[in-house]
């Protein structure tokens, strides 16, 4: 483990602090280092591995596809690329999609639509979108620049321009920056690296309205809580909004990297042309394969279901051990995507967490976020919760 760490230190450039551990494999909602240590995993890869390691199923449809071919370029078509666009635009209600290799990417399109919109209706390139504070987008110059945390963004200003933030769940503070330029409003449905914090039905149903309204568009980021995480397969469900534009990743190709976002047939019809957006790998066979095969599965094994029905078990044991110990603030979240806020900076709860042998991450300082794969069952809860209880004592 040790060589590895140092091979690692020595080589890679330095973005993030690791954690001292060499993870090796995976089995279903478990993770091994190197030294075979077993660790429950309620990260999921940050919100990723949604069907769990070693998916005989998933990993069968991935190796048949690298049999065929991995890579076309996006000068043709090719079938898993067809396949799946026609599965996310089923699921997300949209019209048109377009493959991306990540979620910052799907941010990136996302924006450069809402500008391309805004630029065909009156030709001028001088309009502006809203963000949230406390929002995370990416760190892209373009999704850094909606990201609402000015420290994220200081050393890298300045961004794109002409973004300007409200306050989430707060329609008024919106409504206060809007006028006749403000071309999109861009919200992640929960807010996930700002702590877990649900978007409000008035304040969603409301923002949808104004954007109606004034002839914005909605640009809705599901790329964390999307995908059946919150016991819905899109967050929007649950308020009965349709967003303009929705970007979706992470779970989306269970560790393959592939993101998307994808628009209404009005969005479409009126933005993206030839020559205007692009990328090599996005969309590529090997990705799509991953796609098709992901949304198979939700469907088939109803994953959705699942979240709804463990829901109550996982907040009912999350409660008990936020009544139990002192240093909890808070329980919040919504199905598999929940928090909680501690009074105290939250690196040490997880450094022991690690060492009982779970595996959790944080949404800001003082908050641990747990984001498991989408397959646990109530043991596995359970399981938690005696190790997050050793750990928080």
């Amino acid at each position: 483990m040790n060589d590895y760490i140092k091979l690692g230190d020595e080589y890679l450039l330095h973005a993030y602090n690791r954690y001292p551990i060499v993870l090796e494999r995976g089995d279903g909602v478990k993770l091994y280092d190197d030294k075979g240590k077993e660790y429950l995993d309620f990260a999921a890869g940050i919100a990723v591995y949604a069907l769990g390691y070693g998916n005989r199923e998933f990993n069968d449809a991935l190796k048949a596809q690298i049999d065929k071919i991995m890579h076309t370029s996006n000068l043709y078509y090719n079938e898993p690329a067809c396949e799946a666009s026609r599965e996310v635009c089923r699921i997300t209600g949209m019209d048109r999609v377009f493959f991306t290799n990540s979620g910052t990417e799907a941010i990136e399109g996302a924006i450069k639509t809402a500008r391309k919109y805004a630029f065909l209706k009156d030709g001028t390139t001088d309009h502006n979108i809203i963000s949230m504070e406390h929002s995370f987008h990416g760190r892209s110059m373009g999704a850094l620049s909606v990201t609402g945390n000015a420290h994220y963004r200081e050393a890298f200003e300045p961004g794109i321009g002409n973004v300007r933030f409200a306050d989430y769940n707060d329609l008024a503070s919106v409504e206060k920056l809007v006028d006749d330029k403000t071309c999109a409003v861009i919200m992640e449905t929960v807010q996930g690296e700002g702590g877990i914090h649900p978007a409000e039905e008035d304040f969603i149903k409301g923002v949808r309205k104004l954007c109606d309204e004034k002839g914005m568009l909605l640009i809705l980021d599901e790329i964390q809580c999307g995908m059946g995480r919150t016991g819905y397969m899109f967050a929007f469900e649950k308020y009965g909004v349709r967003p303009d534009i929705v970007t979706i990743a992470k779970a989306l190709g269970n560790g393959v990297p592939v993101g998307a976002f994808a628009v209404t047939k009005d969005v479409a019809d009126n933005s993206i042309v030839p020559g205007d957006h692009g990328t090599t790998y996005g969309g590529n066979p090997f990705a799509c394969a991953a796609v098709t095969e992901v949304i198979r599965q939700f469907e088939s094994r109803d994953i959705v279901g699942h979240v709804k029905a463990l829901t109550p078990v996982l907040e009912k044991a999350l409660d008990d051990l936020a009544s139990s110990h002192d240093i909890v603030v808070e329980h919040r979240g919504v199905g598999f995507m929940r928090a909680l806020e501690l009074k105290v900076p939250c690196a040490d709860v997880i450094k022991k967490a690690q060492e009982e042998g779970l595996l959790i991450i944080s949404a800001g300082a003082n908050t641990l976020r747990l984001v498991p794969p989408l397959i646990i069952e109530e043991d596995d809860i359970e399981r938690m919760k005696n190790l997050l209880d050793k750990a928080l004592g």
